[in-house]
């Protein structure tokens, strides 16, 4: 197998077509760009012949209907069959993205999301949303759907664009897949300016309901960190109009909550990193007695996690005996005991 019906080489086409349109300063001579002959050439199956400044109309259009059959039937092979983690998967992600991506080159941002929408619609039967525990793969619909919010984001910055496509397409995908971080990432970075919090909430509140995934969570905790640093980054400019539109609203006081509701999940109490954050958190309001407590607290859920003696270590240096008390009580390793430490420093 070569050329466009192979998965690998339909994979690095389509990754060097993307690097060469990151290079575009916007969609204008678009058609006749390197990424969009890199395409075209694929489709083609003939021998690469260097790229010599132009690209023909007709091999545009040919280039065209041979990603729509291709698409068309590599789609078809993948809803029949049963094997989840076949080659054919991978062919057509790596064939959908190529075509969507020359869609987007020749045609505008319009054409190649309606290609997302039409092989989204058509895998979400197949797909059955959240993984199972364990399961790490992505599927084909999550790739895409990476794609999908990555071709958004890159037209944004090219181009003058709404917002709304992207965040309903990431809340569509996050009900769908609430464990994966790119997604969450993406949709925390278009609300982390917006002082209308409640929509964000809401659709927190919702996610967290519905799914043992730990992400919602810690995305939510950074979502109201964001916000919370950003009032008092306004707050602090010598701006008294500003000061007075832009009250504190309690956002302290939800972090904690969503900090005490996610660690009574079960997922969330033997979670290192949940605790970590809760600690720092607390010590960062200055409150040394409850971030004491918290951390008694991360030890009866997580004994052996080292890494919280560690910041125990950093945050309280006046318990730090006490700590390596309790180190040793746990048959954790110190690699220097505290009076040879001490020996060195004297040296």
């Amino acid at each position: 197998i070569s050329g466009i019906q192979n998965p690998q080489f339909c994979h690095l086409s389509l990754l060097y077509a993307k690097l060469e349109a990151e290079l575009l300063i916007n969609l204008e001579g678009a058609v006749e760009s390197r990424a969009t002959y890199i395409l075209t050439k694929l489709a083609e199956r003939g021998h690469y012949v260097p790229y010599n400044g132009q690209v023909s109309s007709v091999n545009v259009l040919k280039a065209r209907k041979t990603y729509e059959h291709l698409v068309q039937d590599c789609l078809t092979e993948n809803l029949t069959s049963n094997q989840e983690h076949a080659s054919g998967s991978s062919h057509l992600i790596g064939l959908v993205g190529c075509y969507t991506l020359f869609q987007y080159l020749t045609l505008g941002i319009d054409s190649a999301m309606s290609v997302y929408c039409q092989v989204a619609q058509k895998l979400k039967d197949k797909d059955p949303g959240q993984r199972l525990n364990g399961q790490h793969f992505t599927t084909p619909l999550e790739a895409l759907s990476l794609m999908h919010v990555s071709l958004i984001r890159f037209h944004m910055k090219i181009s003058v664009y709404p917002l709304t496509p992207l965040r309903e397409v990431l809340l569509e995908v996050l009900k769908r897949y609430p464990s994966n971080q790119s997604f969450w990432r993406s949709y925390i970075q278009i609300h982390s300016k917006s002082h209308n919090a409640s929509k964000a909430r809401r659709f927190f509140d919702a996610i967290t309901r519905t799914t043992q995934s730990l992400e919602p969570w810690l995305f939510a905790v950074q979502l109201e960190q964001m916000r919370k640093k950003l009032i008092e980054m306004v707050q602090r400019k010598p701006t008294g109009d500003v000061y007075a539109t832009i009250p504190e609203i309690g956002l302290t006081n939800r972090i904690k909550a969503l900090f005490e509701h996610a660690i009574q999940t079960e997922n969330g109490a033997h979670c290192p990193l949940l605790w970590r954050l809760y600690i720092c958190f607390m010590v960062s309001l200055g409150d040394k007695a409850k971030s004491k407590g918290i951390f008694y607290r991360a030890l009866q859920n997580c004994p052996w996690t080292k890494v919280l003696y560690m910041d125990a270590i950093e945050y309280f240096p006046d318990e730090l005996q006490e700590i390596l008390d309790l180190m040793a009580e746990k048959e954790l390793r110190v690699r220097v005991p505290i009076e040879e430490l001490e020996l060195l420093l004297e040296d």
